[in-house]
């Protein structure tokens, strides 16, 4: 069984988790994962990448049939001028190229990780490895112990984006 720096982070955190693996033929996107395992797309993570005008980057975690709101995002984020990373920016911000980064393990301090609150309703979550094939599934509540991030609302119009304060912040 191959041991990745996703599964020593977790292993060092004594954080629960399972390992599962798909063909690495099969196409990238969360929707292909999510079939190729059987579990629904929503459940399988899409890590982004988006850099703001400050010169920030940070992590957007989504579910894979989720689409972020571009207002709520810029509200989290806290700046009007964002943009999804280009892919050089991606592989040297986080060392994995697009389509299977961890989110975990590789964040500097300070690195900011939002994650769509929703998705703390699905039982269990699918996310990559940084190796095409390989996945980590685990709980809402411990991908939160792994990458502590920030909880908001990204998806859900007429919705606060910042969750218990009724306003959008």
């Amino acid at each position: 069984m191959i041991q990745l720096p996703a599964h020593d982070y977790l292993d060092r955190h004594q954080i629960p988790y399972e390992r599962h693996s798909f063909p690495p033929t099969t196409a990238k996107g969360a929707a292909n994962v999510a079939q190729a395992l059987g579990y629904k797309e929503r459940q399988m993570i899409k890590t982004l990448i988006f850099e703001s005008k400050p010169g920030e980057r940070v992590l957007v975690m989504l579910g894979g049939d989720q689409s972020a709101i571009s207002g709520h995002l810029k509200k989290a984020i806290g700046s009007r001028d964002i943009r999804l990373a280009a892919p050089a920016v991606v592989k040297e911000t986080t060392g994995y190229v697009i389509g299977s980064i961890p989110p975990f393990g590789w964040q500097p301090v300070g690195f900011r990780t939002f994650l769509e609150m929703s998705l703390l309703e699905e039982a269990v979550l699918g996310v990559g490895t940084g190796q095409w094939g390989e996945e980590i599934l685990l709980t809402p509540e411990n991908l939160i112990k792994a990458c502590r991030p920030i909880l908001v609302n990204l998806t859900e119009r007429g919705q606060p984006v910042w969750p218990g304060t009724g306003a959008e912040k």
